[in-house]
């Protein structure tokens, strides 16, 4: 087959925006270019160029086509409709007994013809996130100055060009030639295909392949350290985002001035990534290495000596800004900042930093003595948690919240687990985060997400479909891990309406806030005031637009705490379907519970006896149903004068022995309880054998269907068995 080559070079574009762009050029000429079914896609993107390779059919066959219209007697409307759609002429229609019929054909058509004729139009439409104009006489926008298209097949050049009417496209037009690197191999040259455009382009000093920059920078650097007895920060990010910048990587090493070396290592390492983009170093011992690494686009001459000390001498520069932060910072206790969180708003309808941090401080003094944490030092930590955001290293550097505020603690002479606390209380923010493990921090991190979760869910921000705006899945995912990882056993429902009673007041507040303000503006414009907001007690509280009392919202959060476990199982590859069974028969708050009862079920059909068992319920379930519609329901306990069969009384007894298994699972003895239902499997197998359960007497039939709702009944206070896939 043909090969299609594309390649679209342009002035530098934005890392972030590279991969998205080779992907959307692959979606868009996967369809455009359907047709001639293009295989063996290869996309490539880098700081200048974005290009892509396909194999593609030689020609589109000539076809003919017949397509049957409305009936000749239809309404006008209905004929208009149809030419309309097909874009055809009342003419070219012939009548074929009642029907209107338009028969269609299509020459034959190249490759070449179908590109030629596309390309312009798929330009044009192309999708940016943000794109600009530049120069006079052309609307075409690119997300930078496109200056050369490549388009070969087979190595011929497919002609077009981007006029359009009295746009001249900026004179851009197909050919053949490229561009090297801009400053070893400037001017263009010619390419006949990708791989020659590929090895040409080595040749010039492109690495047209993000993952062989990648491989470069990656490997050069930790040689590098190597040498110098360190190790490269891992750092994914920003990898890929300086595989983006150069298109000959050249890493090189910095040293660090050792009056900078007495910064926090996290303040070094997060100042030299967003300003600089430059990698940091650890020593043997973990410790902060005085060193950096950076990546040059081009081969110095001289080593690099020039560029590693113009490197090194703007990174003095920017440390010298984050010196002035921290000392600055450190010149004002920590507490000190607490009032000033009362002027920065957490949300419109929910008031202010300073009036979470005082929910924050009540709700985590109630969760400490769950967790084994002390309540006033649980109080502390929730209490100075936020102040750091009104510090000046923090407004510099969003990413260091918490971090900030640990050190600040301890300079302050506040205990290690408040210090600790206010830093882990964002954990988990992603799944290769650890959660906390420290008491007090396990307080003020379940605080801190439930707050969110409660107040955002009462002021009716939920998450919908793809959009959650205030990472409140992220926040679920925290709370679930924090009680996984550490076992902790809690009444979440609880834990959720203490949280929900906090938020009222705070929406109380910030409605009476509102209500002043507008009263005021009244009275400066000379109209009367409104009336003012009522108080209502907590536990009669609305949520604001909406008919859901405050028990109604702790309901909410409990039901997506769970449901958010069930995704989290399904993406582990667990039996997400099993929880959903337990927590159907059994709805419970306490997700260790719950999670250990699932286990357990699912021990239960890991065996031969528990899939039998599942088999034999499904077989009941299914004859219940279909006798129910008949004359049903079965709910009465059977008879035992009327079993004539063995099976009959093997089965009732087994059953009375489960119910001991019900019991058993109160008490938690989850392991007990599933062998003791693993014995139901011999005598329900027997009974479907041995027993004719539709029996021609009315008495016994009716008599075995109750004995299987029991049965059933019994197996649905272990789990919803009906709900377990598979």
């Amino acid at each position: 087959m043909p090969e299609l080559f594309v390649e679209l070079f342009s002035e530098e574009i934005p890392a972030r925006m590279q991969r998205g762009a080779a992907a959307e050029l692959e979606r868009a000429m996967s369809a455009a270019f359907a047709a001639i079914t293009p295989g063996n896609i290869v996309s490539w993107f880098g700081p200048r160029r974005i290009a892509l390779r396909a194999d593609v059919a030689a020609a589109v066959a000539s076809a003919a086509s017949t397509e049957r219209g409305p009936r000749a007697s239809a309404p006008e409307q209905a004929l208009t409709g149809f030419l309309r759609k097909h874009n055809a002429r009342r003419d070219q229609l012939r009548q074929d007994g009642d029907y209107w019929v338009l028969d269609r054909s299509a020459a034959a058509v190249s490759a070449a013809e179908l590109i030629a004729r596309a390309m312009p139009g798929l330009l044009r439409r192309f999708a940016w996130p943000k794109s600009m104009r530049w120069g006079a006489g052309s609307g075409f926008v690119w997300v930078r100055p496109l200056r050369r298209i490549i388009c070969l097949l087979d190595g011929a050049v497919v002609p077009f060009d981007l006029r359009d009417g009295a746009d001249d496209g900026h004179g851009l037009a197909s050919a053949a030639l490229t561009e090297g690197h801009r400053f070893h191999a400037p001017g263009a040259f010619a390419v006949s295909s990708a791989a020659d455009w590929r090895d040409k382009l080595a040749d010039h000093r492109v690495l047209v392949d993000a993952a062989d920059r990648k491989r470069v920078i990656a490997e050069r650097l930790a040689g590098l350290a190597a040498e110098q007895q360190m190790a490269v920060v891992a750092d994914a990010g920003l990898l890929d985002e300086v595989a983006g910048l150069v298109e000959w990587p050249v890493p090189h090493l910095g040293r660090i001035a050792e009056a900078h070396m007495d910064l926090p290592p996290e303040v070094m390492q997060v100042s030299m990534r967003v300003n600089q983009r430059y990698f940091a170093l650890r020593g043997a011992d973990g410790a902060a290495a005085p060193w950096f690494g950076f990546v040059a686009n081009i081969q110095a001459e001289d080593n690099g000596a020039a560029i590693i000390a113009g490197n090194e001498r703007v990174l003095r520069a920017r440390f010298a800004d984050a010196r002035h932060f921290w000392d600055l910072d450190r010149a004002s206790r920590l507490d000190q900042r607490i009032a000033t969180l009362d002027k920065v708003t957490f949300h419109a309808k929910l008031g202010t930093q300073g009036e979470r941090v005082r929910r924050l401080r009540t709700l985590a003094a109630a969760i400490a003595p769950l967790v084994g944490a002390d309540p006033a030092i649980a109080a502390r930590a929730a209490e100075l948690a936020k102040a750091d955001l009104v510090s000046g290293m923090v407004g510099e550097f969003p990413e260091l919240q918490g971090v900030m505020g640990r050190y600040y603690a301890l300079h302050d002479g506040e205990p290690a687990p408040v210090a600790d606390a206010i830093r882990d209380h964002y954990a988990p923010r992603g799944p290769s985060e650890p959660a906390p493990t420290a008491p007090v921090s396990i307080a003020v991190a379940l605080a801190d997400k439930l707050d969110q979760l409660v107040g955002l869910f009462a002021i009716g921000e939920k998450p919908t479909g793809s959009g959650d705006p205030y990472a409140l899945r992220r926040a679920a995912l925290g709370v679930i891990r924090i009680i996984r990882e550490n076992g902790l056993r809690l009444r979440l429902l609880d834990l959720c309406e203490s949280a929900v009673v906090s938020i009222y007041e705070s929406i109380r507040i910030q409605e009476r806030r509102e209500s002043d303000l507008a009263r005021e503006q009244a009275r400066r414009s000379g109209l009367s005031g409104g009336s003012t907001a009522q108080g209502v007690s907590p536990d009669q509280a609305m949520v604001p637009g909406s008919d859901l009392r405050a028990d109604r919202v702790a309901l909410e959060i409990v039901a997506f705490l769970q449901e958010r476990l069930r995704v989290q199982l399904r993406s582990d590859g667990l039996r997400h379907d099993v929880l959903e069974a337990v927590v159907s028969a059994h709805w419970d708050d306490d997700l260790v519970r719950s999670m250990s009862r699932a286990d357990a079920v699912t021990a239960l059909l890991q065996g031969e006896d528990g899939a039998n068992l599942l088999i034999a319920y499904r077989r009941a379930a299914n004859i219940l149903r279909i006798e129910a519609r008949k004359d049903g329901p079965f709910d009465d306990p059977p008879r035992p004068a009327l079993y004539r069969e063995a099976a009959e009384i093997d089965l009732d007894r087994a059953l009375t022995a489960c119910h001991v298994a019900v019991g058993l699972l109160e008490q938690e003895a989850y392991g007990a309880a599933m062998s003791t239902m693993a014995g139901l499997r011999g005598p329900l197998d027997a009974f479907f054998e041995k027993v004719t359960v539709n029996a021609a007497e009315a008495e016994l039939r009716g008599n075995r269907l109750r004995l299987l709702n029991q049965v059933r009944s019994i197996m649905d206070q272990i789990a919803d068995f009906s709900r377990i896939e598979g």
